[in-house]
């Protein structure tokens, strides 16, 4: 990883969805709050506001948060 703020996740599973990585990734406290920051447009897929909250993950995406990015990996 070349930034601080970035953070490796690994899924099992060929993806996952947004709101469950937040909170698996520890970007969220509960579901609730990854959907919430989800729908006020506050996170990003590959650089890009993202809204739809049952998004699709899949290993390679980057997820923004608060300064923050997880990189997703397949297991």
């Amino acid at each position: 990883m070349s930034d601080a703020g970035e953070f490796e996740v690994t899924v099992r599973g060929a993806s996952i969805e947004l709101a469950q990585l937040l909170k698996f990734g520890g970007l969220a406290d509960t579901g609730g709050e990854a959907k919430n920051l989800i729908s006020s447009g506050l996170v990003t897929l590959n650089g890009e506001v993202e809204t739809q909250r049952g998004k699709t993950v899949v290993p390679g995406d980057r997820v923004g948060y608060n300064g923050r990015t997880l990189i997703v990996r397949g297991s």
